[in-house]
């Protein structure tokens, strides 16, 4: 008996170290645990049985921009023990007139609170918000209510410093460029990041920047070429800037500032390392995902719930921070990432968090080959500059007393757009 159970153990090591040797010898590692993830939120207040919120965005959950919020809705309300009468989700609202009629029905509904997603929504909800001064409306990416709109106390603008996610996110990427160089792979001149930009808006100029600097932080080679779409979810014309980036442009990593597949799937099919934005996209690319930096919105959600069931002042401008648990990231894709990349993610997130590290740190970036000294950013929504935002050193992007929505829309040396008519 003895005998025969050694033999079946026997067996079945064999048939194991079969499977791997048929299989490359290699097991998946899969994504890692989060180095900056989601903080765990509790309830700590009572909700009125009537109380209802919400929440209105620009696509569904195709997008990743928009899934990233109705995610973080979804997981307050199952936090705060809400019903489905109680969270009204609106999707695919353009930013138009459509967005001021949904926010009307959702007051009509009882919302005590509307809260939209996309930047063209922003002189809707302020339409609306002028018209029902008991309802609060909170948007994000906005930038009127403490200037333009700020005799609207119902009316709220809220964003992330979600550059320093991007950041964290450019490290993974120069990583992988070094381990490429030091494979052969590439030369260090051919350490080309290419960009997948939705707009030439400060929102996405600051993210790309923000990303290159993390990359050129580890790999000072480093340069980057993007190309704009013209729309916030294409996928095809997602995949076909990337493609073009991979085929014409000689990218050998992609980024992305838009909110398809599009630019994963044409990484995957390539076999060119990706980072993605506003979530995971390990399950389109296990080949080629490294990581994804987000804004986690269920802070802010919490908080402005909390403040309205509460009686309490909800901020005019918003920004969330690491601190607050609002800027995340996903698990590494522990099968393409370079060896010490954890390391390197742990310590500059200590810099963050003791403040030893900034972003656009301007002794670390030119423009025209000169390093800037001043800046006038247009920090009101005015569309115009007319606030120094450089001080100690670095540019204080969506720092204390500025608006939260960025306003970095500085093209730095070693950046290069390459179709800023979109059409191109």
């Amino acid at each position: 008996m003895f005998k025969k159970t050694i033999a079946l153990v026997l067996s079945a090591i064999l048939l194991c170290a079969c499977f791997a040797s048929c299989s490359g010898g290699t097991t998946r590692k899969g994504e890692g645990e989060s180095l900056l993830p989601a903080p765990t939120l509790t309830k700590d207040f009572e909700i009125p049985a009537e109380f209802k919120i919400g929440v209105i965005c620009l696509h569904d959950e195709n997008s990743t921009y928009d899934y990233n919020f109705l995610k973080a809705i979804r997981e307050v309300k199952k936090i705060l023990g809400l019903s489905d009468s109680q969270v009204l989700e609106k999707t695919n609202v353009p930013e138009g007139n459509e967005c001021y009629e949904t926010a009307k029905e959702l007051v009509s509904n009882g919302c005590k609170i509307v809260f939209a997603d996309s930047f063209g929504h922003e002189s809707y909800m302020a339409q609306a918000a002028a018209e029902y001064p008991d309802v609060q409306f909170c948007h994000a990416t906005g930038t009127s209510a403490s200037y333009k709109n700020k005799d609207l106390a119902n009316f709220h603008n809220a964003f992330a410093a979600i550059y320093e996610g991007r950041y964290l996110a450019g490290i993974v990427a120069g990583l992988k460029l070094n381990e490429m160089i030091a494979n052969g792979k590439i030369t260090a001149d051919q350490a080309i990041i290419g960009y997948v930009g939705a707009f030439t808006y400060a929102e996405v100029i600051s993210g790309m920047t923000s990303f290159y600097l993390g990359a050129r932080s580890v790999c000072p080679s480093a340069t980057m070429k993007v190309r704009y779409t013209g729309s916030w979810y294409d996928q095809a014309k997602e995949q076909e800037a990337a493609e073009t980036l991979m085929n014409q442009d000689g990218c050998v990593l992609i980024s992305q500032h838009a909110d398809s597949l599009g630019a994963p799937s044409a990484c995957q099919n390539k076999g060119v390392p990706n980072v993605s934005y506003n979530g995971s996209t390990y399950s389109a690319g296990k080949d080629t995902f490294l990581i994804s930096s987000a804004i986690n919105w269920q802070p802010y959600f919490l908080y402005i719930i909390k403040a309205v069931c509460q009686g309490t002042a909800i901020a005019d401008d918003w920004t969330g921070t690491i601190a607050t648990g609002s800027v995340i990231l996903s698990g590494m894709n522990l099968d393409v990432v370079a060896e010490g990349t954890e390391t390197a993610v742990k310590n500059a997130i200590a810099g963050f968090k003791n403040g030893t590290l900034h972003v656009f740190d301007t002794s670390k970036f030119t423009v025209k080959g000169a390093n800037l000294t001043e800046y006038l950013a247009d920090v009101d929504g005015d569309f115009a500059p007319d606030t120094n935002v450089i001080h100690d050193g670095y540019f204080d992007e969506s720092g204390e007393g500025f608006r939260s929505a960025p306003y970095f829309d500085i093209i730095i040396d070693g950046v290069t757009n390459l179709n800023e008519n979109f059409g191109d």
